[in-house]
């Protein structure tokens, strides 16, 4: 017996043997496959090869996944999974190595599959997995009611949703390397996390939501009654969880104001208050009526249309409070200022300059407008300010010590003159004024004034019984200022005598900076008188005297020797 076993053993031996050095020691068995790819008979390096060329670009295949109720595909290649060819070989070598399976391909023929080698990278799984979560998470919602379109929807509370990466990641790996067939399941963590409940929906839908949107809502203002449809109200209303979490409505006034169904029909009865005003036209001045204000707020609005909205009926009207604002100043009161006509007008003309331009416009805009009471006087520096850029003034030519210079503010000493020769024709007290120092051709000559902010003023009392309007215009040439009030007298006439004291004007270089030049012009004194009639005859006379001091030929440029 021991013989035979003996035997027996040295025949299997031999047969094993002989089955290695029909495999060659560094071949795959003939017939071996992996994943429908042959690498039988071949050597270690060419199997691997042939298996890196045909499998590893291709596979694993996408795996299918259920996240919750969705489905997705996480591409396994992204996700870390990869063929290890290396693996897979000698896998398939140690598998083929065994002396049943060399004896047994002695006798027998046919395929042999191998399961591939998987290799698995966990932070690319992660990396893949927590991107597929941020389309798939489902973030958590409060149970609310909201209105569209005038009708309540109910909007029923949603727990948070989100995909379990690190549980995921197992999984994947679990099923990929088990060759798991069908959708993985991936692992879902579920929270809680609205504090409204679908039963706190049920019962706001029922006692608020569905009662509000049933049927329009009126208001009424100053006897106007103004409808607002579900729709409109709908579009400005929220419900909103309180600190017991109970849904309680919100209107936004603002919002709901600014809609145009309702802020056109408010329109008429609502407002600013407008002040009355004169308004001259022609010779005669027309007063414009005040308007009372009113103002319906937010606050006023979300007042009155909240408690309607659970009402039935014709109880769902109120009125809606509004804040009245009265004019300060009213029509009776601006006709009881006697301003009915046009006392004087007055227009000086001046060649174009864009600093000219600037500040005369600017002064006279500054005037138009102005009232002057019984008894008020009234002061041009006051009324224009200080003649600065912030006053919206700019850098002129004005007379300084008998000559001229720039400083801002130049060219207001005309306007100042229409003003002066304004209140000289409608017949009230000049009470300061003061002439340029030498004369200037474009004024009437004894009829001018100027100003200097702080040391020189225009001033004049209104002493005709009556308020006056002072109304002033100007364009790039002409500034014109007319004064509407009632006349005291029926005329004032203005005779100017001759000039005397006449003196000769001088020459001199001009500053060698800056050198502004100046023709040459005699100084003279001139009597003025202001003629006041009524009736047809003369009810008093004043006399007006102006002293003008020569004005220098100024020249500049480049002395010359002779």
């Amino acid at each position: 017996m021991v013989l035979l076993a003996g035997a027996a053993a040295t025949g299997f031996g031999a047969l094993y043997v002989t089955g290695l050095l029909a495999s060659g020691d560094d071949a795959v068995l003939a017939g071996t496959r992996v994943h429908g790819v042959d690498i039988g008979g071949l050597s270690r390096s060419q199997a691997q090869e042939r298996l890196d060329q045909q499998l590893g670009k291709t596979w694993p295949e996408p795996v299918k996944v259920r996240i919750g109720d969705r489905t997705a595909t996480i591409d396994a290649r992204a996700a870390g999974f990869s063929l290890d060819s290396a693996q897979t070989v000698a896998h398939a070598t140690r598998a083929g190595a065994d002396p049943l399976t060399v004896i047994g391909r002695l006798f027998t023929g046919g395929d042999r599959d191998i399961e591939p080698v998987i290799r698995a990278d966990e932070a690319k799984a992660r990396a893949v997995l927590t991107k597929t979560a941020t389309q798939y998470d489902s973030t958590p919602r409060n149970g609310t009611v909201t209105f569209e379109q005038g009708k309540p929807v109910p909007v029923e509370p949603r727990d948070r949703h989100s995909l379990d990466v690190r549980g995921a990641a197992e999984a994947l790996n679990s099923a990929v390397l088990s060759r798991q067939a069908g959708p993985v399941a991936l692992p879902v963590v579920r929270r809680s996390e609205s504090p409204v409940d679908a039963a706190e929906v049920n019962r706001a839908m029922t006692q608020f939501a569905r009662p509000a949107m049933s049927a329009p809502v009126t208001v009424t203002v100053a006897g106007r009654q103004i409808p607002i449809s579900p729709v409109t109200v709908g579009k400005h209303l929220t419900m909103k969880p309180d600190k017991n979490n109970r849904l309680i409505p919100e209107l936004d006034g603002k919002a709901l104001l600014q809609d145009p169904a309702v802020a056109r029909p408010l329109a008429p009865v609502t407002g600013k208050v407008a002040e009355a005003k004169l308004r001259p036209v022609g010779d005669r001045v027309v007063v414009s009526d005040g308007k009372t204000g009113r103002e319906v707020t937010a606050k006023g609005i979300e007042q009155a249309v909240l408690p309607l909205l659970t009402r039935t009926g014709a109880a769902r009207t109120a009125a809606l409070a509004a804040k009245e604002t009265q004019p300060k100043v009213t029509g009776d009161r601006l006709r009881a200022l006697g301003i009915k006509e046009k006392m004087s007008t007055f227009t000086v003309n001046f060649e174009r300059a864009p600093y000219r331009t600037t500040n005369v416009g600017r002064a006279a805009e500054l005037i138009n407008g102005s009232v002057v009471l019984p008894g008020e006087t009234w002061s041009l520096n006051r009324t224009v300010g200080e003649r600065t850029k912030a006053n919206g003034f700019v850098d002129g030519i004005i007379i300084q010590n008998d000559q001229y210079t720039k400083a801002s503010g130049g060219g207001v000493s005309t306007v100042a003159t229409t003003v002066f020769n304004a209140l000289f024709f409608a017949g009230v007290k000049p009470l300061e004024h003061g002439a340029h120092s030498f004369y200037i051709e474009r004024y009437p000559e004894g009829r001018e004034a100027t100003v200097v902010w702080g040391s020189l003023d225009l001033k004049f009392n209104n002493d005709s019984g009556n308020a006056i309007y002072i109304q002033a215009s100007a364009t790039d040439t002409s500034v014109t200022v007319s004064f509407f009030g009632t006349k005291k007298y029926d005329s004032v006439e203005a005779v100017t005598g001759p000039r005397t004291n006449v003196k000769q004007p001088g020459s001199r270089p001009g500053a060698a900076k800056n050198c502004l030049p100046q023709t040459p012009l005699e100084g003279f004194d001139v009597n003025v008188d202001r003629v006041f009639r009524s009736g047809g005859k003369e009810a008093k006379r004043e006399t007006f005297k102006t002293h003008y001091v020569p004005r220098d030929e100024v020249t500049c440029g480049p002395k010359t020797s002779d």
